[in-house]
């Protein structure tokens, strides 16, 4: 019995060690072409996965968590420098109270594994920002949160930026809203103030980060779901049929092609 698992054992490092070459040499490849500075994900399909599996439904979210880090992984070593994952829509909170209780708790245990000595955020050199509504998260949820910035602040190899609480709508709707208070303070007696279209973006959630070259959504769907509408006229669209546990190194290699292929166009458009 021990030899037969010191047998699977060393077939299971072969097989990492081949996997690892095989990456590196097709991410080498990609290389000579524009890599992304930017890749957002919508990570759509956590709770059909496990309900397609009879899993609860926790343990979709488990191995979404794993395929974010995995993803994460890859960017890192092809050289994105922005990842940004669409974690919690803010119309999930009017869900029942149970399960928006349950994802905070989800939500908790995850961004707290991120600060764990060999969490793939301390290994990778990760800095974690999380932006959204945050005033809709619970308490316990909300200080998990601000310790886990804290905590990865210094790092400079990737920014991961998770999106909770989140809308177009609503991160618009906010910008409008402290630009007029801001303004109102500075010029109280004037009428005439105007507001420039810098002067909404700048107070963005996402004003600290460059426009997506990339957006991936799992699961076949086309939608954005109100996900960084106003950042993404110029992105590359992606949607794989696969549910988001199921998204694997081909999709976002994939993906890569296929922007490089329309970079031109893309570029273009943008400036």
């Amino acid at each position: 019995m021990e030899k037969i698992k010191w047998r699977c054992d060393r077939l299971s490092s072969l097989f990492e060690n081949v996997s690892i070459f095989a990456r590196k040499c097709i991410f080498s490849v990609l290389s000579a072409g524009p890599i992304p500075n930017h890749i957002a994900f919508i990570m759509d399909g956590n709770r059909r996965f496990a309900k397609n599996r009879n899993l609860p439904k926790g343990l979709g979210h488990h191995f979404g968590f794993l395929t974010l880090m995995s993803m994460l992984r890859y960017c890192h070593e092809l050289g994105v420098k922005n990842v940004t994952a669409y974690s919690l829509s803010i119309d999930n909170f009017k869900r029942r109270h149970e399960e928006v209780k349950s994802l905070m708790d989800v939500l908790h245990d995850k961004i707290s594994s991120m600060m764990e000595e060999g969490s793939t955020m301390n290994q990778y050199k990760v800095r974690v920002r999380v932006i959204g509504n945050l005033k809709l998260l619970s308490e316990k949820a909300r200080q998990v949160a601000r310790r886990v910035m804290e905590a990865t602040k210094n790092n400079s190899n990737v920014v991961l930026i998770i999106c909770i609480a989140y809308s177009s709508s609503d991160e618009i709707v906010n910008s409008v809203q402290r630009l007029c208070a801001e303004k109102w303070d500075e010029n109280c007696q004037e009428s005439n103030t105007r507001f420039e279209l810098r002067d909404i973006e700048t107070r963005m959630y996402m004003a600290f980060a460059p426009d997506p070259d990339i957006m991936i959504r799992s699961s076949g769907e086309n939608r954005l779901s109100n996900f960084l509408l106003w950042q993404s006229g110029c992105s590359y669209k992606y949607s794989p049929s696969v549910l988001w546990p199921e998204i694997g190194v081909v999709h976002l290699v994939w993906a890569i092609l296929n922007f490089q292929r329309n970079y031109f166009y893309l570029d273009k458009k943008r400036n």
